[in-house]
């Protein structure tokens, strides 16, 4: 009946509302460094089953097909890209990039991760009162572990291995004052996301694996670059336009139902 076409047609701008905020959040975030795009997963939902296939007749004939009627669309759920993105040269001491597999680990509250650690692929750094490396963005993020420069530094060296070196006035060689960790997950796309370029670990992330930048196929530090967004403008733009048609479609859909309950209404006139 014509009701079950309007509640399908229904799921499916439900459905498409939610893939047209996630692109949205996308082209939002082109510009921000270390920031992974997403994309929206559906599925099909319950059939009404009239007739199954394979019943056989009198005869011993089998029907060769079903008769299914479907009842619409869902979101199953969105899925991250976690492809490498384009490197942004900056000429920063404090700008990393991971090359390769990875995470940079920063404190956040317990309120917020149990663990009291937070994942994130944007390696923008900055010193804080203390001298020690934070993330620059509005919260100031520590690092973990905690690296500490010393305050009369002059330069900061961050090699592929993530040992960090300092350079003090009257010192002829940099003195390694610390060393980076990142962590690695089976399933990093399970990872949660909490704002801020933060990803929290979840049960299905799996537990993180830390260890040295280079080691056991983790990414190697790039200094002075940081990891541009890795949204490709030109696929949003034509998942947009996709879904605007698809909009339409179902929009269709609806006003051909509509049609024909008010046709059906008035038959006993």
């Amino acid at each position: 009946m014509a009701i079950i076409a309007l509640q399908s047609a229904a799921s499916g701008l439900n459905s498409l509302n939610t893939k047209l905020d996630v692109i949205a959040n996308n082209l939002a975030n082109i510009e921000t460094a270390g920031f992974k795009s997403s994309r929206t997963n559906f599925q099909d939902q319950l059939y009404i089953e009239l007739a199954q296939p394979g019943v056989e007749n009198i005869n011993g004939d089998q029907r060769p097909t079903g008769l299914y009627i479907g009842l619409g669309v869902k979101t199953s759920g969105t899925q991250l890209d976690f492809s490498q993105g384009a490197p942004i040269t900056t000429n920063r001491e404090l700008d990393l990039t991971i090359d390769g597999v990875g995470f940079f680990q920063v404190e956040v509250e317990t309120d917020l991760s149990s663990q009291g650690t937070a994942y994130t692929r944007s390696g923008g750094f900055a010193l804080n009162s203390l001298g020690e490396l934070v993330l620059s963005n509005d919260q100031g993020r520590r690092l973990s572990p905690i690296v500490t420069v010393p305050q009369n530094t002059t330069k900061v060296d961050i090699d592929q291995n993530g040992r960090v070196f300092a350079t003090t006035p009257g010192t002829l060689e940099a003195v390694e004052v610390g060393q980076l960790q990142i962590a690695a997950f089976v399933n990093p796309a399970g990872l949660r996301q909490v704002g801020e370029n933060l990803l929290l670990e979840s049960p299905a992330s799996g537990p993180p694996s830390t260890g040295n930048p280079g080691e056991s196929e983790r990414g190697r530090i790039r200094q002075g670059q940081l990891e541009g967004s890795n949204v490709d403008p030109t696929r949003e733009l034509i998942e947009l336009i996709r879904t605007q048609r698809a909009f339409e479609m179902n929009s269709q859909a609806i006003r051909a139902a509509d049609e024909a309950l008010q046709t059906v209404g008035q038959l006993r006139r």
